[in-house]
């Protein structure tokens, strides 16, 4: 069996229906899109710490951490993980390079 960031997001679907005293997903939510971004913020300077340091475990750790609040801060504004993919998967048709330089133009 495989984990993938699908399975995780349902995860966090399921996990966000449940009170927030007794689910820490609720509880990400129930703070509203703020609290979700500030998490997912707090976790990412983590993960680049952790990824500064070197050492494999705590980068791990922290990027497992990134994964699941990103989704969450998603889900606090309604966005899929669908979404996001079908957006990298629209940018795949061209270099970095061109995508950014498309961004910054228009």
């Amino acid at each position: 069996m495989t984990f993938s960031l699908t399975d995780l997001e349902a995860r966090v679907a399921e996990r966000a229906k449940a009170p927030p005293d007794q689910s820490w997903t609720a509880k990400l939510l129930a703070g509203g899109p703020p609290r979700a971004a500030k998490k997912f913020g707090e976790e990412a300077v983590e993960f680049v710490i952790a990824l500064a340091e070197g050492a494999e475990p705590p980068i791990v750790a922290e990027a497992a951490d990134v994964l699941y609040h990103f989704l969450v801060a998603l889900r606090s504004r309604g966005v899929g993980l669908e979404t996001v993919m079908q957006e990298l998967e629209r940018r795949t048709v061209q270099s970095g390079i061109a995508e950014k330089a498309s961004r910054a133009n228009g």
